[in-house]
């Protein structure tokens, strides 16, 4: 793998990070701040305390790149406990309601209305932000805020097995593959509902994010300086970026990338023909990459309406 570019003496990349249980995302985030002596470090999306798995973290100048690369949609395994309910709908939170056992055929019954294009109501502990404050902050001051129902999309559930122990809780794991915006203990909470039972997530790995798998990803571990293994896990933004995030991109030579530096318009430059879309991207996005003769990132660019002519959104390369 090649190094990344430092930009005045800084690290400037995408980081696969794999978080552990127990541990806040913040926290994770501001180990990575330490061992790198920056504070520009950014996510494309955060994992609850209990949950673990995949962190997509920026470094340095990447940072500029979140709003582009936040929007992949993700994977999760999780387990779900139904006949309980608690306010935070994890571990973590207090018991608020209890309901029966539902039976397996229930629970599959039940999947189908929660899969495709849904209006998903977010939980009253979340980072959602109501009137300037995040709504987990209001809940936990007994003000919980009305949320309103939000268009996310399932593309796959699946329920992969389901105990019953013979105590008052009974234990699925599922298998989730949806949108950004999608909040698993919703799901977890919405589906326990729906077969007539109440439930909450115990546990949520994220196994994904677009083309990057959780194996891929580095742990901060338990030393006190991670920077060697971060330095080594730390990648370029480049045209393999791209391809895992399903990001349309195209090739321009070093001329004209320092005319991009210069702000030269975009038409003159980029040949709309070239523009090549990776096989698993979804739904067309108004934005693309550009690449250079080295196949990394040297501008995101944008196709802004009612002209439908390319802008420019951040200019990655430097001179």
């Amino acid at each position: 793998m090649r190094r990344p570019k430092l930009g005045a003496g800084e690290p400037s990349g995408c980081l696969l990070l794999n978080k552990r249980p127990g541990i806040t995302s913040f926290a994770a985030l501001e180990r990575v701040k330490r061992a790198f002596a920056t504070d520009k470090v950014g996510h494309t999306g955060t994992l609850d305390k209990f949950a673990s798995g995949l962190l997509l973290v920026l470094v340095g100048r990447a940072v500029k790149l979140s709003s582009w690369f936040s929007g992949t949609d993700k994977q999760y395994e999780g387990t779900v406990c139904f006949g309980k309910e608690t306010d935070t709908l994890d571990p973590e939170g207090s018991l608020v309601a209890e309901g029966r056992i539902p039976s397996w055929e229930a629970l599959e019954a039940a999947l189908p209305q929660f899969r495709g294009d849904i209006l998903q109501t977010p939980p009253e502990y979340s980072a959602v932000h109501v009137q300037g404050r995040r709504s987990a902050q209001l809940a936990r001051k007994g003000k919980p805020a009305a949320l309103h129902p939000r268009p996310v999309s399932v593309y796959a559930l699946e329920l992969r097995g389901y105990e019953v122990p013979g105590g008052d809780g009974a234990y699925a794991q599922i298998r989730v593959h949806c949108s950004k915006g999608t909040y698993i203990r919703a799901l977890a909470r919405d589906l326990a509902r729906a077969a007539g039972s109440r439930g909450y997530l115990t546990a949520l790995h994220r196994t994904w994010i677009a083309g990057f798998q959780a194996a891929q990803g580095v742990d901060l571990g338990d030393s006190a300086d991670p920077l060697p293994r971060l330095e080594a896990a730390l990648r370029p933004v480049d045209q393999s970026v791209l391809d895992a995030l399903g990001i349309p991109y195209v090739r321009v030579n070093s001329e004209a990338v320092s005319q991009m530096i210069h702000g030269k318009p975009l038409h003159d430059l980029i040949d709309e023909a070239a523009l090549y879309y990776p096989p698993r991207q979804g739904a067309a996005v108004p934005y693309a990459g550009v690449l250079d003769e080295a196949g990394e990132v040297a501008a995101i660019i944008e196709k802004r309406e009612p002209q439908k002519t390319w802008s420019y959104g951040y200019v990655y390369a430097r001179p």
